[in-house]
């Protein structure tokens, strides 16, 4: 057990709250499958030539003779290349996260996806949720996060979450990352309890000032130094 209550219940996604299945066995072919047509249809829709806009800048930041190029007005094929090559190599693109999050969206509303949780979260949002706020914290973009709970496995669970942030806060592995959610959280970091199942994002937590807890999910990754960070099997044990 902490040694006081959070104010902020901060939680990571695949590993934590959801198996890490989800996203590479759901969600992350689903996106692959439905990419091309999406292009396809919505290309010149507001929001997703803004996403277009960004993936091509991304683009001309990168380096390398294997990349596939995409500029921008040059269609459907150049961006689904890059953006399969990106998918290939999981990489935290924002571009990519937000074109993934409307993918799933059309998925989520049609029936076609579900966002699986493990059997314990939903008493511990809540139960956390009654004395203090719950928050998300994931790579995958805020309306692929909202999405994910609001059709979970256990129902809609958005009244427990009071906010979600994604890579437009910053890289989870950067300290600087956990003080900007503290700050719109208004609490001190020392005041923000994160869990993951990733060490490489629980160290910087830790560094901001947050405390930690190692998610140990059934399918994660084998965690053999904990390098001083708790484990928790399940958020039953957190009070």
């Amino acid at each position: 057990m902490i040694s006081a209550r959070p104010r902020v219940y901060l939680l990571d996604v695949e590993g934590t709250t959801s198996p890490v299945s989800l996203v590479s066995e759901q969600l992350f072919p689903y996106a692959r499958k439905h990419l091309r047509e999406f292009l396809t249809e919505h290309a010149d829709e507001p929001e997703v030539a803004a996403d277009l806009a960004l993936l091509a800048e991304e683009n001309r930041g990168e380096a390398g003779l294997d990349v596939p190029r995409f500029l921008g007005g040059d269609g459907v094929d150049r961006a689904s290349a890059y953006l399969l090559w990106l998918m290939d190599r999981d990489r935290k693109s924002t571009a990519l996260k937000s074109l993934q999050g409307k993918i799933w969206k059309a998925g989520f509303l049609a029936g076609e996806l579900v966002g699986t949780v493990f059997a314990d979260v939903p008493e511990a949002l809540a139960r956390w949720s009654r004395e203090a706020r719950v928050a998300i914290y994931s790579s995958g973009s805020v309306e692929a996060q909202q999405l994910l709970f609001r059709y979970s496995s256990a129902g809609d669970l958005t009244p427990f979450i009071s906010a979600y942030f994604d890579t437009h806060t910053g890289p989870k592995t950067a300290p600087e990352s956990y003080r900007t959610i503290a700050d719109a959280m208004g609490v001190k970091t020392e005041e923000i309890l994160f869990v993951s199942d990733l060490l490489r994002e629980l160290d910087p937590a830790r560094e901001a000032g947050c405390e930690t807890r190692l998610s140990v999910r059934e399918g994660n990754q084998a965690v053999p130094d904990l390098r001083g960070h708790a484990a928790i099997p399940s958020f039953a044990e957190i009070e």
